[in-house]
């Protein structure tokens, strides 16, 4: 473990991108952490028909072409979500594009879905990986004519490998995909997605998986229940509440915070989490809620919990914490929720 708490000091001294390319190489090539074999039974819980023995995800961006999700797993987390992944690979906008905002525990981040594509995504799926709930999250490439056939390509592309699917329509770099939130285009999507869906699940002899919609932080106050409704008539299982933001705090205090791109961490766990308090109320128990922003600690997990996310997400506290930060949260998780009398981590969920 000492490895991986002076591990994340050196590699701040490299560009943000070196750095994060380093970890995930480590962590492919087996020298990540590893999570006590056994987890505390409290933190087990469901997730759209998924049993997780935590509910502490990995959150897309950190893994874009699944090179590593068991390493991730093996480090603790309940689901790994890898991605975004787009049918062809693209190489995002220039460098540089990620930048540290280390006084806030914040991100600002352009990266514009680089990845490798849908077959090299695909290979990092199939390759073996010890069990665990792996999820894949897709999207469109930049210069798609079809943005909604990139998403059913990808959905049926890789229907038999992932444990579970999220679309990806709210990322702030990729000009004109948040469009795709709009009550019309994303009706017009996820009918789309939801045939595509009917006809994967006949082809893998009924095996039905999870699909969740990623929204972002910067709705308007009618937005909330038109994505819950449509949502809802399309037969999706869930919302991933939320993704990076465009706002920019005036307590910012890193000298990136002028940078375009989406801010993520600690500044975005107030506003994400009232939001999703708003999806909870909206979705009244139709809908499974992942909450991400800010989460750095077993505390600010729990309030997303207590908010009403069935699990949460994280990424960017990686970055100033390591991949050891994720034991440290089980452990504060599970005494926040025998404090409060809970016998699981389920009864929880909506109590804030």
């Amino acid at each position: 473990m000492i490895l991986y708490d002076l591990a994340p000091p050196a590699l701040r001294l490299l560009d943000p991108e070196d750095a994060h390319r380093l970890t995930l190489a480590a962590l492919a090539a087996g020298l990540g952490p590893r999570a006590p074999a056994e987890t505390d039974p409290i933190l087990a819980t469901d997730l759209a028909g998924l049993r997780l023995a935590n509910p502490i995800g990995l959150a897309a961006g950190f893994d874009k072409d699944a090179a590593a999700p068991g390493a991730l797993l093996r480090a603790g987390f309940g689901f790994v979500e890898c991605g975004t992944t787009t049918p062809r690979s693209q190489a995002g906008n220039p460098r540089p594009r990620l930048f540290r905002l280390t006084q806030d525990r914040a991100v600002i981040n352009r990266m514009g879905f680089n990845n490798a594509g849908l077959e090299v995504f695909a290979a990092g799926l199939a390759a073996p990986r010890g069990g665990g709930v792996v999820g894949a999250n897709v999207g469109a490439n930049r210069d798609s004519v079809d943005r909604a056939g990139d998403y059913v390509a990808g959905l049926e592309r890789l229907w038999p490998l992932a444990d579970y699917f999220t679309l990806n329509v709210s990322s702030p770099n990729t000009p004109g995909l948040r469009d795709l939130q709009a009550k019309e285009a994303l009706a017009e999507l996820l009918g789309r997605v939801a045939a595509a869906r009917v006809a994967a699940v006949a082809a893998d002899g009924g095996r039905n998986r999870p699909l969740f919609l990623k929204v972002a932080p910067d709705l308007a106050p009618g937005d909330v229940d038109d994505i819950v409704e449509t949502a809802v008539a399309f037969g999706l299982d869930g919302l991933i509440v939320a993704n990076t933001t465009t706002a920019r705090p005036g307590t910012l205090r890193g000298r990136h915070r002028g940078e375009t791109g989406g801010l993520s961490g600690a500044p975005l766990f107030g506003p994400s989490t009232d939001l999703l308090r708003r999806f909870h109320s909206a979705a009244a128990g139709r809908l499974a809620l992942i909450g991400v922003g800010g989460v750095g600690s077993g505390r600010e997990a729990y309030g997303k919990i207590r908010a009403g996310a069935n699990a949460v997400q994280l990424y960017t506290a990686l970055a100033f914490r390591g991949p050891g930060l994720v034991r440290r949260l089980m452990r504060e998780l599970a005494d926040l929720v025998r404090a409060d009398g809970f016998a699981s981590v389920r009864e929880a969920v909506g109590a804030g």
